[in-house]
């Protein structure tokens, strides 16, 4: 079935809605360079790339693809200047503030992923209550990767299997992909099918490197805070042109 969303605004991007990914994951990458260009402030930057969250986030949500995860700050981001760093809290804090009422009218819940403890008091805090109060929402899974890193995420999920065979729970030869899986930040998320990374740049940058082992990649040279729906769309448009053979061959 050919659809063309969202709201029919781009009909010469159809889509199969039979063939859509069922967990989107997106780098969020260039909203410096973006500012730069325009010879504005790198805060302008992040401020802009906002609206695009809030687009993709509304575009997704109307496709029906059931997870998105944002890639919003990684654990190596805390090395940046302080006032950006800063900067880059408050931001988070004001979204979360203002999009839970459209979260919940819409049935987006929220999880959190990453080293949350390092982030400010007063973010934590609403995250945690943003976390809690759309928890019961099913139409759709938005993951906020914050203070994300990938090798961190396998570091931890290995010391919690450890500690697992230590107190006897498990035995070594229990440990199997779904064990790992499980005790990763993205236990019970299903494993992204399409990633999508913004800016040109053409790496994973130290995100989902254990959730990416048959990921369809997609890079774009458009910067964040210009990617919006259309954008959005060519990706899935490019991704319904891949064949997904998970190591296997074509058939035919």
């Amino acid at each position: 079935m050919a659809i063309s969303l969202p709201l029919n605004d781009f009909p010469e991007l159809s889509l199969d809605a039979s063939r859509l990914p069922q967990h989107v994951a997106i780098v969020m990458d260039g909203n410096g360079r973006w500012a730069r260009r325009r010879g504005l402030a790198r805060n302008e930057g992040h401020r802009r790339g906002k609206d695009s969250v809030r687009a993709v986030v509304e575009a997704a949500r109307e496709l029906g693809i059931p997870y998105l995860t944002l890639f919003a700050f990684s654990a190596e981001n805390w090395e940046r200047p302080s006032m950006e760093v800063d900067f880059l809290m408050r931001l988070f804090h004001r979204y979360l503030l203002t999009e839970t009422k459209r979260l919940m009218k819409r049935g987006i819940r929220i999880l959190a992923l990453g080293d949350t403890e390092r982030l400010p008091p007063r973010l934590r805090q609403v995250l945690a209550e943003t976390v809690a109060a759309t928890r019961f929402n099913s139409d759709m899974t938005v993951a906020l990767a914050l203070s994300y890193g990938g090798r961190q995420d396998v570091v931890t999920a290995m010391r919690k299997i450890a500690q697992r065979v230590a107190s006897g729970e498990l035995t070594p030869e229990q440990i199997d992909a779904c064990v790992i899986g499980q005790s990763l930040t993205t236990g019970g998320l299903p494993d992204p099918d399409l990633l999508i990374r913004t800016s040109g740049e053409l790496r994973v940058s130290n995100f989902f490197l254990y959730q990416l082992a048959y990921t369809e990649l997609y890079f774009t040279d458009t910067l964040w805070p210009d990617f919006r729906e259309r954008e959005l769309l060519s990706a899935l448009a490019a991704y319904q042109m891949r064949d997904r053979r998970y190591g296997n061959i074509s058939p035919g």
